[in-house]
Protein backbone atom coordinates (compact mmCIF):
# COMPACT_ATOMS: atom_id res chain seq x y z
CA UNK A 1 0.00 0.00 0.00
CA UNK A 2 1.49 3.29 -1.11
CA UNK A 3 1.67 5.96 1.56
CA UNK A 4 2.31 9.64 0.95
CA UNK A 5 3.17 12.07 3.74
CA UNK A 6 3.37 15.81 3.08
CA UNK A 7 5.27 18.33 5.18
CA UNK A 8 6.49 21.91 4.96
CA UNK A 9 3.27 23.87 5.03
CA UNK A 10 2.78 26.93 7.19
CA UNK A 11 2.05 30.63 7.36
CA UNK A 12 4.00 33.02 5.15
CA UNK A 13 3.65 36.60 4.02
CA UNK A 14 2.82 37.51 0.44
CA UNK A 15 5.96 37.46 -1.68
CA UNK A 16 7.58 34.81 0.49
CA UNK A 17 8.54 31.22 -0.21
CA UNK A 18 7.82 27.75 1.10
CA UNK A 19 9.05 24.29 0.16
CA UNK A 20 6.71 21.35 0.47
CA UNK A 21 7.94 17.76 0.68
CA UNK A 22 6.15 14.48 0.06
CA UNK A 23 7.71 11.27 1.30
CA UNK A 24 6.50 8.16 -0.55
CA UNK A 25 6.68 4.65 0.86
CA UNK A 26 5.07 1.23 0.53
CA UNK A 27 5.99 0.32 -2.99
CA UNK A 28 5.89 3.43 -5.13
CA UNK A 29 7.02 2.43 -8.58
CA UNK A 30 9.60 4.52 -10.30
CA UNK A 31 7.29 4.63 -13.31
CA UNK A 32 4.61 6.50 -11.37
CA UNK A 33 3.67 10.08 -12.04
CA UNK A 34 3.69 12.25 -8.93
CA UNK A 35 1.77 15.47 -8.55
CA UNK A 36 0.62 18.29 -6.32
CA UNK A 37 -2.95 19.53 -6.02
CA UNK A 38 -4.51 22.15 -3.77
CA UNK A 39 -7.94 22.86 -2.41
CA UNK A 40 -9.15 26.14 -0.96
CA UNK A 41 -12.30 26.35 1.19
CA UNK A 42 -15.43 26.10 -0.94
CA UNK A 43 -13.49 25.32 -4.11
CA UNK A 44 -12.71 22.19 -6.10
CA UNK A 45 -9.35 20.48 -5.86
CA UNK A 46 -7.03 22.17 -8.36
CA UNK A 47 -4.06 20.80 -10.28
CA UNK A 48 -0.79 22.51 -9.35
CA UNK A 49 2.07 20.49 -10.86
CA UNK A 50 3.10 16.99 -11.86
CA UNK A 51 6.23 15.16 -12.90
CA UNK A 52 6.75 11.67 -14.17
CA UNK A 53 9.66 9.68 -12.92
CA UNK A 54 11.23 8.17 -16.01
CA UNK A 55 10.66 10.71 -18.75
CA UNK A 56 11.19 13.80 -16.63
CA UNK A 57 8.11 15.39 -18.20
CA UNK A 58 6.62 18.19 -16.14
CA UNK A 59 3.40 20.16 -16.20
CA UNK A 60 2.17 23.17 -14.19
CA UNK A 61 -1.19 24.78 -13.61
CA UNK A 62 -1.53 28.18 -15.26
CA UNK A 63 -1.86 29.99 -11.94
CA UNK A 64 1.53 28.80 -10.67
CA UNK A 65 3.69 28.80 -13.80
CA UNK A 66 6.91 30.72 -13.30
CA UNK A 67 6.52 30.74 -9.50
CA UNK A 68 6.41 27.08 -8.45
CA UNK A 69 8.88 24.31 -9.25
CA UNK A 70 8.28 20.59 -8.85
CA UNK A 71 11.22 18.25 -8.35
CA UNK A 72 11.93 14.79 -7.06
CA UNK A 73 14.69 12.84 -5.40
CA UNK A 74 14.53 9.34 -6.83
CA UNK A 75 16.94 7.93 -4.31
CA UNK A 76 14.69 8.93 -1.43
CA UNK A 77 11.39 8.69 -3.34
CA UNK A 78 10.63 12.21 -2.22
CA UNK A 79 8.69 14.82 -4.16
CA UNK A 80 9.14 18.56 -3.61
CA UNK A 81 7.27 21.72 -4.47
CA UNK A 82 9.24 24.96 -4.24
CA UNK A 83 6.80 27.85 -4.04
CA UNK A 84 8.11 31.38 -4.61
CA UNK A 85 6.40 34.78 -4.88
CA UNK A 86 3.47 33.44 -2.93
CA UNK A 87 0.13 35.25 -3.14
CA UNK A 88 -2.87 35.21 -0.79
CA UNK A 89 -4.79 33.27 -3.45
CA UNK A 90 -2.29 30.42 -3.06
CA UNK A 91 -3.79 29.75 0.36
CA UNK A 92 -5.09 26.17 0.38
CA UNK A 93 -4.51 22.66 1.61
CA UNK A 94 -1.84 21.14 -0.62
CA UNK A 95 -2.01 17.42 -1.44
CA UNK A 96 0.60 15.08 -2.83
CA UNK A 97 -0.68 12.37 -5.17
CA UNK A 98 0.66 9.38 -7.09
CA UNK A 99 -0.63 7.92 -10.33
CA UNK A 100 0.18 4.51 -11.78
CA UNK A 101 0.10 6.23 -15.17
CA UNK A 102 3.63 6.78 -16.44
CA UNK A 103 2.53 9.81 -18.47
CA UNK A 104 1.98 13.14 -16.75
CA UNK A 105 -1.73 13.39 -15.89
CA UNK A 106 -3.60 16.42 -14.66
CA UNK A 107 -6.98 15.42 -13.21
CA UNK A 108 -7.78 14.11 -9.76
CA UNK A 109 -9.51 10.95 -11.01
CA UNK A 110 -6.27 9.84 -12.71
CA UNK A 111 -4.43 9.64 -9.38
CA UNK A 112 -4.55 6.49 -7.28
CA UNK A 113 -2.98 7.52 -3.98
CA UNK A 114 -3.25 10.69 -1.90
CA UNK A 115 -1.56 12.18 1.12
CA UNK A 116 -3.40 13.78 4.02
CA UNK A 117 -2.57 17.33 2.95
CA UNK A 118 -0.63 20.23 4.43
CA UNK A 119 -2.01 23.71 5.02
CA UNK A 120 -0.41 26.70 3.30
CA UNK A 121 -1.60 30.14 4.37
CA UNK A 122 -0.36 33.31 2.67
CA UNK A 123 -1.12 36.57 4.44
CA UNK A 124 -1.43 39.87 2.62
Amino acid sequence: QVQLVESGGGLVQAGGSLRLSCAASGGTSRTYTMGWFRQAPGKEREFVAAKNWIGLSTSYGDSVKGRFTISRDNAKTTLYLQMNSLKPEDTAVYYCAASRNSRVVLTTNEYDYWGQGTQVTVSS
